[in-house]
């Protein structure tokens, strides 16, 4: 997997700080062997200028990949740290050059590690650096932060496949939930009927109900009918 291009772009402004700091011991040291540092002034002028450019456009393209989520908060939170360690750094660096700060005489080897003579003061552009990158190579800083990805893109894809399986159950769910109201709507258009054929049965019912009760009465009709009858003919006396 290829390196983050925003780790990448911190790399190349580290290695500009770096050689910005080397340039400033060289400068002072031919201040005081009484050499020309004119040229090597007008190059600083221009690395600081470039350095501050560099850490704005790390601090931009952190903010917008932070603010869209492409990265997880607890490295963007690191990556904030490792920005605001180079905004201290560039400004140690631009007091360093106009000489508000005072350089301690040191070797190269000492400038590029950090670390010095017996009793010398510690270099001023390892200060307040971060305590997991501490006494790291540029080297092992990468893999240090190769590791970081690595870690968050394994918790990436086992998010991945939480939220692939939720959405699995989650169209099974509507499935089952479709198939339920096919079954309650066909309960539904059954119950109808069922209920048009009770009304159908209770007016039958009232009808040969309504019969009845006209052939009973037509019944008594016709036996007082036939008692008048037959009382009218048979012989009273």
């Amino acid at each position: 997997m290829s390196q983050d291009p925003w780790l990448q772009n911190y790399d190349a402004t580290c290695r500009l700080a770096q050689e910005i700091a080397e340039n400033i011991h060289e400068r002072n040291r031919q201040q005081r062997t009484g050499g020309n540092p004119a040229k090597l002034n007008m190059n600083l002028r221009a690395s600081l200028q470039r350095l501050k450019q560099h850490v704005a456009q790390l601090r931009e393209t952190l903010l917008r990949a932070a603010s869209s989520r492409r990265i997880m908060q607890a490295e963007a939170d690191r990556r904030q740290n490792l920005v605001d360690d180079l905004v201290t750094r560039e400004k140690q660096l631009n007091a360093m050059f106009r000489g508000d700060v005072t350089e301690p005489e040191s070797s190269r080897s000492t400038l590029m590690t950090g670390g010095g003579a017996q009793g010398a003061p510690a270099n001023p552009w390892l200060i307040d650096e971060p305590e997991e990158t501490r006494g790291l190579g540029f080297g092992e800083i990468k893999q240090q932060q190769q590791r970081i990805i690595e870690e968050q893109d394994a918790g990436l894809d086992a998010l991945a496949a939480v939220i692939s399986r939720q959405k699995h159950m989650g169209q099974e769910i509507g499935n089952e939930l479709e198939e339920q109201n096919e079954i309650i709507d066909d309960v539904a258009r059954l119950v109808d009927k069922t209920d048009d054929r009770i009304r159908n049965e209770t007016r039958r019912v009232k009808l040969v109900e309504t019969k009845s009760a006209n052939c009973g009465m037509l019944v008594v009709i016709v036996l007082l009918l036939i008692a008048i009858v037959v009382v009218g003919v048979w012989p009273t006396g």
